[in-house]
C-alpha cells in the first residue's frame, strides 16, 4: 500500500482523537450566517471552530476530505470529525435513511431513489463538486504484456466472457484472468457499470471476482498477482505507481493513458466529477460542519493535486460556493 493513503487512513482518526481529548477553553463555533461576507463565502479560521459532525461515503473522495480534515485540524480547529468509507451507496443510504450523518462524500450524483428518500425525512441534499477524477484501469508492474485495452475489450474481461488473458489475446499469457472490482455500494462501480459494461448484475456473478468497497485492499490484491487487472479512483493509482500501471483506454478514438493533460483536454474516457452533499438544515444546525464545508470548497484547489484528483474550473468552484451561500441565507 501506498504511504500517502495509509498515513491518511491514521491521521484522520488520530487527529480526531486528539481533538476530542484536549481539553481547552476554545471559542464556540459562529453561526452559520456569520460564515458570509455579503454576497460571498467569508474566510474560515479552523481555530474558532468546534463542535461535533460525521462523514461517511465514498472511499474514492475519502482522500481529499481526509487531506482537508488534517488541514482543518491543522489550522487549529478542535472539532471532533469521524470520516468513515462506506461506499456512495452506504453513505447516502445512512444521509438519507436519518442516521446521524453530516457530510456525503460521493463519487457519483445522487440518483432519483436516494433523493426521494432523502426528501420523505425532510432532507433536500446539495451536491458540491470538490474536484475531478481519472478512473484508472490498472495491472501489476509484474505484467509486462497489456499496455492499452479498448472499452470492447474491458466489457469482454469485467463480464467474465474472457477467462483468460490469451483469449483477448493469443500473443498474451494463457493465465486466468483475475478480476478486481469496487463493491456494489461503491460510486465507482456504478459509474464503471454505466460508463463501461452496462449490466451491473455481470460483475458479481464472476466466479473468482474480488468485490470490496476497500480500494487498499484492491491495490494489495492486483500489485501481488501478474495477471490482476482491477479499477479504482487516480489518487490510489498514484500513491502505488511503484507497484501498479494505469492502462492507457481507447473509446473509440485511439488509446488515451489518464493525466493531467488528457483530463484537463477532456481525452480520458474515464473522467467524473466527485462531490459532498449535505443540506441545508444540517449546515444550519451544525455550525461546524458548515464551517468545514466552506472551508472544503474555499482550499481544496490547493490540495487536489498533492492527493491524486484534478482540481475543478473556476466556473464550478464558484458555483458551488454560490450554491453554499444560498444555504447558508
Amino acid at each position: 500500500m501506498g504511504h500517502r493513503i495509509q498515513a491518511l487512513l491514521g491521521l484522520t482518526a488520530l487527529l480526531a482523537l486528539l481533538a476530542g481529548c484536549v481539553q481547552q477553553q476554545v471559542t464556540p463555533t459562529p453561526p452559520a450566517v456569520a460564515l458570509l461576507a455579503g454576497d460571498a463565502l467569508a474566510p474560515v479560521d479552523p481555530a474558532l471552530v468546534t463542535g461535533a459532525f460525521e462523514i461517511s461515503g465514498s472511499s474514492t473522495v475519502y482522500p481529499l476530505t481526509a487531506r482537508m480534515v488534517e488541514e482543518f485540524y491543522v489550522e487549529g480547529s478542535r472539532s471532533q470529525i469521524d470520516v468513515k468509507i462506506t461506499g456512495t451507496g452506504g453513505g447516502f443510504r445512512s444521509f438519507c435513511g436519518g442516521d446521524p450523518v453530516e457530510i456525503i462524500n460521493a463519487s457519483r450524483p445522487i440518483t432519483d431513489e436516494e433523493l426521494a428518500a432523502c426528501r420523505a425525512i425532510g432532507r433536500e441534499p446539495i451536491g458540491f463538486q470538490v474536484g475531478v477524477d481519472a478512473l484508472a484501469v490498472v495491472v501489476s508492474r509484474q505484467n509486462t504484456f497489456v499496455e492499452a485495452l479498448s472499452f470492447a475489450d474491458l466489457v469482454q474481461i469485467f463480464s467474465g466472457r474472457y477467462r483468460a488473458w490469451n483469449e483477448l489475446n493469443p500473443a498474451f499469457p494463457a493465465e486466468r484472468i483475475a478480476i478486481y472490482s469496487l463493491g456494489v455500494d461503491s460510486g465507482t462501480f456504478d459509474f464503471f457499470v454505466e460508463k463501461v459494461l452496462g449490466d451491473k448484475l455481470l460483475l458479481p456473478a464472476i466466479p473468482g471476482a474480488v468485490l470490496s468497497e476497500d480500494d487498499v485492499e484492491l491495490m494489495r490484491g492486483i500489485e501481488n498477482t501478474p495477471y490482476a487487472i482491477g479499477y479504482f479512483g487516480y489518487a490510489y493509482y498514484t500513491d502505488d505507481q511503484e507497484r501498479l500501471r494505469a492502462l492507457a483506454i481507447d473509446a473509440g478514438n485511439g488509446p488515451v493513458a489518464p493525466a493531467l493533460e488528457t483530463v484537463s483536454d477532456g481525452t480520458y474516457p474515464l473522467t467524473r466529477p466527485l462531490f459532498i452533499y449535505t443540506d441545508r438544515q444540517t449546515l444550519q444546525a451544525n455550525p461546524a460542519a458548515a464551517a468545514f464545508v466552506s472551508y472544503y470548497l474555499q482550499h481544496a484547489s490547493e490540495v487536489i493535486r498533492d492527493v491524486g484528483y484534478f482540481a475543478v474550473s473556476d466556473v464550478v468552484s464558484n458555483d458551488a460556493q454560490k450554491a453554499l451561500v444560498a444555504a447558508l441565507r
